[in-house]
């Protein structure tokens, strides 16, 4: 009688494939490539720490956040990044949820827009036609980007994302800020993004921020990012 007690499962609730314990509304997600890959633009080193350490604990801390609001594990990383700003996050745990939800996030998309620099290709032609557009040409939208990564005072991110009228722009946030969040000031779809926090090249690039923003070319994961805006044009946000 006790085993079959015990083998019997737990009531479940409507978003356990979101949260299969309790406060582990979130997981790791588990790099697409080895820490190496991405050699030698970005360290094994730095990639290990920044994954295992710093996205841990974001992972870690909303976690711990959405356990005293077990409803708003429902929402999802994406609709969770959305509210952010908005009356749907309670007080007592909107700036956990800003901060490491917003580090979930923009982690998990960050993983998937690199790869190793002899798999990487150009972006389609619709993407290329886009920026152009926008832009002027590849070259011009590379330099804007750079130019918003490095002037990020502090820690923060840089975007390059389509707006809500469908054209391609370029915004950098603050800390875990990104362009999906109600109170971002430039608010579109990330298709691609870079973390310019110290801890993301400072192993190998220490204050050379600039030498590190233009390495990044290399490792970018073009079928990836033109996937995005591709998804971006249908009102969908990119796939972690």
């Amino acid at each position: 009688r006790l085993s079959l007690q015990n083998s019997a499962p737990p009531p479940a609730p409507s978003t356990q494939h979101h949260h299969p314990a309790a406060a582990m509304a979130f997981s790791l997600p588990a790099l697409p490539y080895e820490y190496a890959a991405l050699e030698p633009y970005v360290d094994a080193t730095t990639m290990n720490i920044h994954h295992t350490k710093h996205h841990q604990t974001y992972v870690t801390n909303v976690n711990n956040a959405l356990a005293k609001f077990p409803e708003l594990a429902g929402l999802g990383i994406v609709d969770l990044n959305k509210a952010v700003g908005t009356d749907k996050i309670p007080a007592d745990i909107a700036t956990m949820v800003r901060n490491s939800g917003g580090g979930h996030w923009n982690h998990s998309f960050f993983w998937k827009a690199m790869c190793a620099p002899s798999t990487t290709n150009g972006p389609s032609a619709e993407l290329k036609k886009a920026i152009d557009t926008a832009f002027g040409s590849m070259d011009e939208m590379k330099t804007k980007f750079n130019a918003a990564a490095a002037a990020r005072f502090g820690s923060g991110w840089a975007w390059l994302g389509v707006k809500p009228d469908g054209s391609l722009g370029i915004c950098s946030t603050p800390n875990q800020d990104n362009p999906l969040m109600a109170l971002a000031d430039d608010k579109m779809t990330p298709i691609l993004g870079l973390d310019v926090w110290e801890h993301a090249y400072y192993l190998k690039y220490q204050n050379r921020r600039p030498e590190y923003i233009a390495a990044f070319w290399n490792v970018v994961n073009w079928d990836y990012v033109s996937a995005n805006y591709a998804a971006a044009h249908t009102g969908a946000t990119p796939s972690l």
